[in-house]
């Protein structure tokens, strides 16, 4: 078995021998010139010079090839899933600060309505608005995805006054700040 250099080598040195007398058309080089800017694979193996290549340097031409679509496809792979994790990251993102941006101008627009209830009518409403601080540590850096999704869970909880916040807050400290 060869590597891939010495396919790419050999190829090359082939190439050499069979080179486009000067005399032809610059027309013709042109096409030529802008084929291989194209397409660098055909820059390297074009028709010509693959019927002159005997059929165990051609397997070797296709095996190479192969080997190098595989790897590409890897990488191709590779770089599609973490696309797709950086976008599902992103909208946990989007989600967490919509509904953060929810709750605090809910709780603007409650203070505000308080302040006027009391200057308007001198009452206090006796409506409550439930405030809750959410622990976080700076020091562990930004959450991760899963903490994320257990954040957005309470923050949905909170904007919808759902009474399972405080067990949710709970089982947050619990599995996530201080898990055992």
């Amino acid at each position: 078995m060869f590597t891939a250099e010495q396919v790419l080598e050999e190829i090359d040195e082939i190439m050499q021998q069979d080179e486009i007398p000067v005399d032809e058309s610059q027309d013709e080089t042109d096409a030529e010139t802008e084929q291989k800017e194209k397409h660098p694979i055909s820059s390297i193996l074009y028709e010509e010079k693959l019927k002159t290549l005997t059929n165990s340097q051609l397997n070797e031409v296709y095996l190479e090839l192969e080997r190098m679509i595989q790897e590409n496809s890897e990488v191709l792979i590779q770089e599609l899933a973490l696309r797709d994790e950086l976008e599902f990251e992103k909208e946990l993102k989007n989600t967490f600060i919509s509904y953060l941006l929810t709750i605090q101008n809910k709780k603007r627009q409650h203070s505000t309505e308080k302040r006027r209830g009391r200057s308007s009518n001198g009452n206090s409403t006796d409506a409550k608005f439930l405030t809750t601080v959410i622990p976080y540590s700076i020091e562990n850096g930004p959450p991760n995805n899963q903490t994320l999704q257990i954040l957005i869970k309470i923050l949905k909880a909170i904007n919808e006054d759902n009474p399972a916040v405080p067990a949710l807050l709970t089982d947050y400290i619990l599995k996530v700040l201080c898990p055992t």
